[in-house]
This record gives structure tokens, sequence and C-alpha cells, in this order.
């Protein structure tokens, strides 16, 4: 029997069952089957002649709850349309939850046909909507394995995206990364048999406030001549993710017309080895006029990212951005899903972390603590790329950039992981957004 109307999904917070005024049948059965509105429990409510009325979804209680609980239902059900009701305390991030939950990457499997929701009343259509496609489009690039995305269709990809959206382009590529001085990007990249490059995306008014965002666009990581062991090599393919997120919060950006000059630098490279490959103690010049010591191959996302955010100073940026999965440090510090977040304007930084903490979008504000760089030292360049010791890894790495911004007014590094390592509510197993909600809220709030 085919259904001609979307299944309702109640939600349901602890407690709160006997006053969801549920039909005296669905809650006997709620009531048989044990039903306490336990986080992330689905049932299914039996209707007439075998079928379905629809579902009760358990989003447990207040504490600690997720905003994006609703994707706790999409990720478990089978395809089909469906609707919410009962306790949304925001239909937008409710509608949003339900579909960045219902997500799943299909490019090299059989598609499935999707998870679909009729949207609740008072949700903004058109924010939940720039928000999964944000998201997705993050997740995707991050997922795509480096055999079907390095630096070429990399490229490709993004120029596809700014055709799109309308954006001017500009490519420096291989050699002309040296005539145009961006020595750095070159040196990371030359090793691999595609050649690094770097993209200049730009869209909106002359006149606009400029806002500049910088994606670490690393589409494989080997480590270098300081090679990964293969249990390390496993997932970096994602060394893409800040590129994939900044692209997903620009898209976000120009869907909501924000009043910006917005400005994307993505510079692609794969970090590979060959006879070409740039060396531990080398010594590399940088757009900056700063000479470099590279102390660890394996730490070149830094190193692209320097270049690449000097490129974005000189025009003096109202906020300079950059996006990467830098450290290891950061995810031993935080974990997973809480991404550093380092700034020169700590009122910005307060509302970025507001601006996550409300859209299940979390970060958390790091110091830049000078006395840390005495950390990148060097004994014959004007700075090391690594410090010189195992501690504070992601703040030495956040200084070492630090070192590129002078002009912009406000400068925000966000060391992300980019990945879901377990499934959670909105954010399946697999590449996943980080920052994207975070920064756009806190723009849109500045720039609608």
């Amino acid at each position: 029997m085919t259904r001609t109307k979307p299944l309702p999904i109640t939600l349901i917070a602890e407690g709160g069952l006997d006053a969801a005024g549920l039909p005296t049948s669905h809650l006997a059965w709620a009531k048989a089957n044990a039903f306490a509105a336990q986080r992330g429990r689905l049932l299914a409510l039996p209707g007439a002649e075998g079928g379905l009325d629809g579902y009760l979804l358990g989003i447990g209680p207040q504490a600690n709850r997720p905003k994006l609980v609703a994707g706790l239902a999409a990720a478990a059900l089978e395809p089909g349309e469906y609707s919410l009701a009962g306790d949304l305390d925001d239909p937008t991030l409710a509608a949003l939850g339900f579909r960045l939950g219902a997500y799943r990457f299909d490019r090299y499997r059989k598609r499935r046909e999707p998870v679909s929701l009729v949207l609740p009343d008072g949700a903004d259509a058109q924010e939940v909507e720039h928000l999964t496609e944000a998201a997705f489009l993050a997740r995707d690039l991050v997922n795509t394995p480096a055999n079907d995305l390095g630096p070429e269709a990399f490229e490709h990809e993004i120029r596809a995206f700014a055709t799109r959206h309308r954006m001017k382009v500009k490519v420096f590529l291989g050699d002309e990364l040296l005539s145009q001085d961006f020595p750095m990007i070159h040196a990371v990249g030359r090793a691999a048999s595609e050649a690094p490059r770097l993209v200049d995306l730009t869209w909106g008014h002359e006149g606009d406030p400029r806002i500049t965002l910088v994606g670490k666009g690393v589409t494989f990581d080997t480590g270098g001549l300081d090679i990964k062991p293969a249990s390390s090599m496993l997932l970096m393919k994602k060394d893409m993710g800040g590129a994939a997120n900044v692209l997903g919060l620009a898209h976000a950006i120009m869907a909501a017309k924000l009043k910006v000059r917005l400005r994307v630098l993505i510079p692609i490279v794969e970090n590979a080895i060959s006879g070409s490959a740039f060396r531990p103690g080398d010594i590399l010049p940088s757009r900056s006029g700063q000479t470099v010591e590279i102390g660890n191959t394996d730490a070149e996302g830094r190193l692209i990212l320097g270049d690449a955010l000097t490129y974005g100073d000189e025009e003096s940026p109202q906020l300079l951005l950059d996006m990467a999965t830098l450290t290891g440090a950061a995810r031993t510090a935080l974990g997973p899903e809480l991404p550093p977040l380092y700034s020169t304007d700590d009122e910005l930084a307060s509302a970025l972390m507001a601006a996550g903490l409300a859209t299940d979008d979390p970060l958390w504000h790091m110091p830049l603590w000078a006395p840390y760089e005495a950390m990148l030292n060097s004994k014959i360049a004007d700075v090391n790329h690594v410090s010189s010791g195992a501690f504070a890894g992601s703040i030495t790495a956040a200084l070492f950039l630090k070192r590129f911004v002078k002009n912009a007014a406000a400068w925000v590094h966000l060391d992300i992981y980019a990945w879901a390592p377990e499934p959670r509510a909105g954010r399946p197993f697999g590449g996943t957004d980080q920052g994207i909600r975070s920064v756009y809220n806190v723009l849109k709030q500045r720039y609608s």
C-alpha cells in the first residue's frame, strides 16, 4: 500500500510521555514496550491493517541534549517521507538535524532512496536548505578518496563550485607558484605526480566588508620523507577537510546573500614522496619574507597555509579565517568533536563559541600563548615550523600561522578534525562538517 502523506515522528522528552497527547492506543503501546523517551530510542507505532501510524523518538533529558537530536531518527529510518511533531524547541534546528542525520555517501555503492522531510511549522526553509547543502558539500568532498580527488580533480570540483556561484577564479599552477612568490606551497607539493596549485575565488561587491577564508587542501598526506606509519595514513584522504569545510561555509554565505566581499583561498597539494620531495632540515623561503626551517615534513599543512594567509592578509580583510585538519595534538586535547578555536579577537571568539553551542557546532577558545613562541626558535632560520618538544602542539601550530597575519582586522584559526569516528546526532560516520554553522551564524548577524 502506497502512503499518500508523510509518517509523523513525535519527539518526546524524558518524563513527557503521559503529557504528549498521544492517542490511547499509542500510549499503551509505548508503555508496553518500555518506551521511556530514552535518547535515540525509536519506536514504531502500529496502525490499522498492519500499517504504520508513525514513530516515537525519545530525546532524553534536557541536560546535554544535542540540538540536532532529530538526526538520530533520520539515520535509522527506511526511505520515505516523514514529518516532525512533539517537543520541537527550535523547528529550524529540528528540521536541520533530521536532514543532516539522513546523509548517506553513495558514490561507490547502490544509491538508496532518500529519507525526506516535510518541514515543521515555523522552520526556516531556506536556512535548512542552505546549511544542509553546505554540510553535504563538505562531507562529500572529505569522503571521496584521493584516487578520485587528487589536486587536479579537486581544482575541477572547485571550478564547478565557482561556476554555480558566479565567482571569479584565478589559479596559480606548478612552477607559476615560484614566479608568483608562493614558495612553500610549491615545495610541499612538488614531489607529487600532479602539480601543486593555489585557487583564488572572489564573490560580492568590492566595497563590502572583506571576508577571506583559507582552507588547507592536502588531498593526501603520506607524511613526506618523515613518512607516517600505515595506521596513521588510513584517514589521510580527509587532510583536505579544511578546504572542504571552507567551501561549505562559502556556499552558506553566498546562498544567504550576505553583504560581504568574499574571498576563498585554497592551496592544493599532495604531500608525496619522490626524489624532489622537500626534506627535514631544508630552509624554505616564504611569501612573507621569513625563512622557515623544516623540522618535520609531516607538518606540511601549516607551510601551505603560511603562504596563503600572507596572500590573503595583503588586502587587509575585516576577517581572515582559516580551517585546517592541522594537528593530532588538537585531538589529544579536545577530542574529535570539539575543534580548537584561536583568534586575535577575543570578542569574536566568544561570539563564535556561543553560536557553536547554539547550533550543535561546538568550538573551544584556546590561547595564543606568546611564551610558547620560543618553542619555534631556529638557530639558522627565522623560525622552525614545528616545536622543539612534545608539548602544546596545537598552540605552537597556531602561533606559527599567526606569524603570517599582519594586516587583517581579525584572524581566526580552526584546527578541525572533519571526521566523525562514531555516528552521533546529525553526524553519520565519516567525513563531517565542522565550523560551518558557528561561523555562518556570526557572519549572518553582522552582515545580513
